[in-house]
């Protein structure tokens, strides 16, 4: 019983260093803003919104964020677009109490990064970067993967919680394919 519930943990575990990640590695390290750094990097850029909605949050985000299982968040994925291509899919998780004060505006971004509304602010601050790669059974690699025609069989993904006046978000960055293929 106690080594399935290590291995149970264990699949939920995100790590500090993304070991081996090779070509995606400065993608992962970065700690400025994403949106910025695509924005420079491709001539066309935009935000294209997936879903928004009320659902009980994966197990790990939870813990993390120490909510209870049972509990609805507010959960926001995109597609970052880069010349056409989808470059990066987010994930973001937005506890109830969240989205008041100073972020109550954040469920209606539509097309409008959440990236540059959280760098522009100094008062944000922003928890370590974890990360992992995710293969096809999890639910983040579905989702990230639902609009693409070729399906990788794993992708980096990275996140971190912003903070402001106690209310916290958790953004997670799933990094597409053409995020290293450089485009023509």
């Amino acid at each position: 019983m106690k080594i399935r519930q290590n291995f149970s943990q264990a699949r939920y575990r995100w790590l500090t260093k993304p070991v081996l990640s090779h070509a995606h590695q400065s993608w992962l390290i970065d700690n400025g803003s994403l949106t910025a750094r695509l924005q420079q990097r491709y001539h066309k850029f935009s935000v294209q919104p997936l879903t928004v909605k009320y659902v009980r949050p994966i197990q790990d985000e939870a813990a993390v964020l120490h909510l209870p299982i049972d509990k609805t968040v507010l959960v926001r994925e995109v597609l970052l677009v880069g010349d056409g291509f989808p470059v990066v899919f987010a994930h973001s998780v937005l506890p109830r109490n969240s989205l008041r004060g100073a972020w109550r505006g954040l469920s209606k971004l539509g097309s409008k990064p959440l990236g540059a509304t959280l760098f522009a602010n100094p008062k944000v601050k922003r928890t370590p970067l974890s990360y992992k790669k995710l293969s096809s059974n999890h639910m983040l690699h579905q989702h990230a993967t639902q609009h693409l025609t070729v399906k990788p069989l794993y992708l980096w993904a990275r996140r971190s919680i912003f903070s402001l006046n106690c209310a916290n978000i958790m953004v997670t960055e799933v990094f597409l394919p053409h995020i290293v293929t450089p485009t023509i």
